[in-house]
C-alpha cells in the first residue's frame, strides 16, 4: 500500500511539474535554471540522507545512483548557466 501511495504522489507531481514548466515563457528559462540548480542541491541532501539511513543494499545502491544523477544535474546546470551568461559579456576593448 505504501508503494502505491508513493507512486501516486510521484505521478501527480510529475504531471503538475511538467504543466508548470511547459507554460513558462522562453525568456524566463535561464533565471529558472539557476533556481533549479539550488533545488537540485536540496535533492542531493535528501538523497544523501536517504542513502545514509538505508538498511538494504538495494536501497543504498539506488540512493547512490540518485546522488550521482543529482550531481550531474547540478554540474550541467551551472555549466549551461555559465555559458549563457558568457554570451552577454563583452570582450575588453570591444565596447562601442
Amino acid at each position: 500500500m505504501k508503494i502505491l501511495i508513493l507512486s501516486l504522489i510521484f505521478i501527480i507531481t510529475t504531471v503538475i511539474g511538467y504543466k508548470i514548466i511547459s507554460d513558462v515563457p522562453g525568456l524566463l528559462h535561464t533565471p529558472l535554471m539557476s533556481g533549479m540548480n539550488a533545488l537540485s542541491g536540496v535533492t542531493i541532501l535528501g538523497a544523501l540522507m536517504a542513502t545514509a539511513t538505508a538498511v538494504k543494499t538495494g536501497s543504498k545502491v539506488l540512493g547512490t545512483i540518485a546522488i550521482i544523477f543529482a550531481m550531474i544535474n547540478v554540474t550541467g546546470g551551472f555549466y549551461v548557466t555559465h555559458r549563457m551568461l558568457g554570451m552577454f559579456k563583452t570582450k575588453w576593448g570591444d565596447e562601442k
